[in-house]
């Protein structure tokens, strides 16, 4: 099988990477194995790709490696900066060929895959400045010592990424952990490997050194889980289910007790508040849910809506979400494509049935999109109950529940009712108000009077069952360093 292919798309026609990616070649599986993505919009195979298990995996950790240990540590920090920068101009050079890739593999909106490609770059752009700024202290203890700290890269790190923002997490995995010096061995999602590869042929050319980021198609069971447990690892971040993130940091902690990162799954809720301004708050609801086919860890899939403005905002919030253009990725126009996968798709109807039959009332949607494709109305289930399933578990498509609530403190209790703790939001004219239920929410990230408004320089990770450690701003920098004291004892003359 070969190791590139030509790929026809609605928007543009490109070389597509199929190989695995390590020491800066494309290379193939030691077993000789592929596996097929699927486009989510017809549910044809696109191409098939090769496939890394954990033989692979440690061929990437060892020139991952050798990279931390060679050339890449005699690359000084200014010049990690400008490497990153670099590969952030080509993704922006490349951005058509990267949104349409997007659109294919994942099913999302060409005009929303854009977006994606634009917060890469300045994901990227960010990190590229902040590598020539990671310095440590001067620490005054005596006169008879000079003590100071360095911050020194952890290592070689294992990344793994979802499927839902392909090539964002991507950035967001990368960026820090270069920025600081460290290696990486990346698995990307088995849905979605197709923008990572493209990306590693933009990493080779804005001159990284062979070894620094080795890139694995493969699969959870066999690759996630040899980066997990691998003995020569430093470190695992983990984007995912909380399901997953637990066995990652079993066997991180049965290995050599590698450091993790996990940012995890949410069921957040979105407040409602009688003084907010409804027509504001209908557009950010409807985005804090819908967006990205409603495949989005922070969705804001619990609304909880006082009981003063409930019926009004059922209707509006009705009203918009029928507005959603849902349909072919590649139209300009689509708001919301596919589900990434039929095994997702079938998830998400199977809790659609069950709210039906556990008594909730479909206001809207509840049903599938078309006769092709992995679609899905956008759904909204109101008249729910605190023990049903939709309320309680992530359900991690367009389908939502609002429920009334009497009180801003019922508010607060309801919202904190959950094993999970990524985010939230607050809806309100009152700038008291506002502070207040932020401050009583157990979240990450509160927003309030918008949603899904996320920004590389935001730290953004989860309380409870929703994560560990934080995602971008300089708080992930804190993730990719060990910091080391040095103390000098100074001689008397």
């Amino acid at each position: 099988m070969s190791l590139f292919q030509s790929i026809e798309t609605p928007a543009v026609t490109y070389e597509q990477p199929l190989g695995l990616f390590i020491n800066n070649e494309f290379v193939r599986g030691v077993e000789g194995k592929t596996f097929e993505t699927i486009n989510p919009h017809n549910e044809k195979p696109i191409v098939a790709v090769h496939e890394g298990t954990a033989k692979e995996v440690d061929i990437a950790v060892k020139v991952a490696r050798s990279a931390l240990n060679g050339e890449w540590k005699e690359v000084t920090p200014s010049e990690r900066g400008r490497l990153l920068t670099r590969l952030a101009d080509f993704l922006e050079r490349d951005i058509e060929t990267l949104a349409a890739i997007e659109a294919l593999d994942n099913g999302k909106g060409v005009t929303m895959a854009k977006g994606d490609v634009n917060a890469s770059a300045g994901c990227l752009r960010y990190y590229g400045g902040w590598a020539d700024k990671i310095y440590g202290q001067t620490i005054e203890t005596d006169i008879n010592s000079l003590t100071y700290t360095r911050h020194e890269p952890v290592g070689v790190c294992g990344q793994i990424i979802p499927w839902n923002f392909p090539l964002l997490m991507f950035a967001w995995k990368i960026g820090p952990a270069l920025a600081t010096g460290n290696t990486i061995v990346m698995k990307t999602a088995e849905q979605t490997p197709l923008s990572a590869l493209y990306v590693a042929k933009l990493i080779k050319e804005a001159g990284f050194p062979p070894g620094v980021v080795n890139v694995i198609s493969g699969f959870g069971r066999t690759a996630g889980a040899a980066i997990a447990a691998h003995m020569d690892i430093d470190k695992v971040a983990f984007t995912g289910s909380t399901l997953v993130g637990r066995q990652i940091m079993k066997s991180a902690a049965d290995s050599n007790l590698k450091k993790v990162t996990l940012e995890l799954g949410g069921k957040s809720p979105n407040i409602i508040l009688p003084d907010a301004n409804l027509d504001e708050a209908i557009e950010w609801v409807n985005l804090g849910i819908f967006f990205n086919h409603g495949q989005c860890c922070c969705a804001g899939s619990r609304i909880l809506v006082h009981e003063a403005v409930y019926e009004r905002f059922l209707e509006l919030f009705k009203k918009r979400a029928e507005q959603n253009k849902v349909g072919d990725p590649f139209s300009t126009e689509t708001f919301q494509g596919p589900q990434v996968s039929q095994i997702q798709y079938d998830r998400i109807m199977g809790y659609i049935q069950d709210g039906k039959g556990a008594g909730a009332k479909v206001i809207t949607g509840g049903d599938r999109h078309g006769s092709e494709g992995y679609y899905i109305q956008p759904t909204i289930f109101a008249d729910v109950t605190e023990d049903m399933t939709i309320v309680r578990e992530e359900i991690f498509g367009p389908v939502c529940t609002v429920q009334k609530v009497h009180s801003e403190e019922e508010a607060i209790r309801v919202a904190n009712d959950t094993n999970y703790g990524l985010a939230a939001a607050v809806h309100t004219t009152n700038i008291n108000t506002a502070i207040r239920v932020s401050n009583a929410i157990k979240a990450g990230t509160v927003w309030v009077n918008n949603y899904n408004t996320l920004h590389y320089q935001m730290p953004f990770g989860g309380f409870k069952e929703s994560g560990i450690g934080r995602e971008l701003g300089s708080y992930a920098l804190e993730n990719y360093t060990e910091v080391k004291t040095v103390r000098v004892h100074l001689s008397r003359p």
